[in-house]
Parts: C-alpha cells; sequence; structure tokens
C-alpha cells in the first residue's frame, strides 16, 4: 500500500493500492478530488498542485530503525578517523613552527629569513590548531559511537546465565557414631583378635570303637 499527504496538511493520509509510482500517485490524485468535491477535505492546494507533490509516508521497519543510528555511528568514527590522520600529518610540522615562535618573545636578535619562515609556518600552525580541535570534538562524539557499535555486536549466545541455586543440606543436628566393634576374647580382661572366617568348614573326627571281642 502507497501512503501520500499533503505539505499544506500533513494531518490527511491517502491510501491507495501498489507501491508508490506515478499510477498510484493519480489514484491519490482522484481520492483527494473527490474528498475536496464532497466537502470532506477542507484544503486551499495552489494553482498547478500535481501529484508529483504528494508527500510519501513511510512507516521505518525496527530493523531500519536500528540501521539508522548504527549508519549514524560508522559515519562519526570514520570522520574521526579522517581527523586523525590529517592530525598527524601536520603535528611534526606544526610544533616545529610552535617553538620558533618563542623568538619573538626573546631579546635575541632575529634575521628576516627567520620571521618570513616563521610566517609562512604560520599557515601550518593554524591549518594543524583548527583540525585538532575538531579532532578533539569527533573524539568526545565517537564515545557514544562506539558504545552504539558494541551494543549492536554483541553475541546474541553472550546472554547473563542465571546463578546456579545452592542446595543445602539440612540435618537433624544429632549425630549418631557407629557402634565400635566389640572385641571378643577368651577372658574379658584379655583382649585377644579374633579372625572371622566366612563359610569355615570345620572337620569332626570320627570316634573309632574301642570294644574288645
Amino acid at each position: 500500500m502507497a501512503r501520500y499527504t499533503l505539505a499544506q496538511s500533513p494531518e490527511v493520509v491517502l491510501t491507495v493500492a501498489g507501491k508508490d509510482s506515478p499510477k498510484a500517485r493519480e489514484k491519490a490524485m482522484a481520492e483527494l478530488m473527490e474528498l475536496m468535491d464532497s466537502g470532506k477535505l477542507d484544503t486551499d492546494l495552489a494553482d498547478g498542485f500535481s501529484p508529483d507533490q504528494f508527500i510519501e509516508v513511510r512507516e521505518l521497519s525496527m530493523s531500519e530503525d536500528r540501521e539508522d543510528p548504527i549508519t549514524q555511528a560508522v559515519q562519526v568514527l570514520n570522520n574521526l578517523a579522517t581527523l586523525k590522520i590529517k592530525v598527524q600529518e601536520l603535528r611534526s610540522d606544526a610544533m616545529q613552527v610552535r617553538s620558533q615562535i618563542d623568538i619573538l618573545f626573546s631579546d635575541e636578535i632575529v634575521t628576516e629569513e627567520q620571521i618570513n619562515s616563521l610566517k609562512e609556518g604560520f599557515k601550518t600552525l593554524k591549518s594543524f590548531a583548527q583540525l585538532n580541535m575538531k579532532f578533539l570534538d569527533a573524539r568526545s562524539q565517537a564515545e557514544n559511537a562506539r558504545q552504539v557499535l558494541d551494543e549492536a555486536l554483541k553475541s546474541p549466545n553472550a546472554e547473563v546465565k542465571a546463578p546456579v541455586e545452592s542446595v543445602t543440606v539440612e540435618t537433624s543436628g544429632e549425630i549418631t557414631a557407629d557402634p565400635e566393634p566389640v572385641a571378643v576374647g577368651a577372658n574379658a580382661d584379655e583382649e585377644e583378635t579374633v579372625t572371622e572366617i566366612e563359610d569355615a568348614i570345620v572337620e569332626v573326627p570320627v570316634s573309632k570303637s574301642t570294644k574288645k571281642k
């Protein structure tokens, strides 16, 4: 659907089928004339108003709305990069000229050649100073641009994991000790170690008869 409005009446929106095209604008023009003829639209159009003067109303999608600040951020950083290169190129010559300025405030005798060289260097010094000021301003603005890009470049998997809740095992507070092994001995006073043999087989001798014949 194509939507159009008027500069004279921005509150009026005309919607026609299809995309923006001369044909769609002609349809919007016909709809506009019907509204004016029926008295539903009180708008004074200047003579010579044509469909080309319609203003297309576009709704930005979520992706377009997000891309706009990203585009601006890239442009800001690109401008910062350009200024940084230019500042670096002029810094050395500008600092050299700056050191020569001090001779104007000393009692040393200077030659006309030195003065002419200094005057010529003022152009470089001026260019550097102006570019350096722009660079400093651009760098402060680029901080926000860098944050915008960092936010847009976040990985979808870089999510904060929920902390694992520690499980606390509650005890009744009573500790029952395992019973100590009881030593088995011949006497209670004597401590002997008894070795237990599982499934031991004990052979009992068969008594023979000793009866005389």
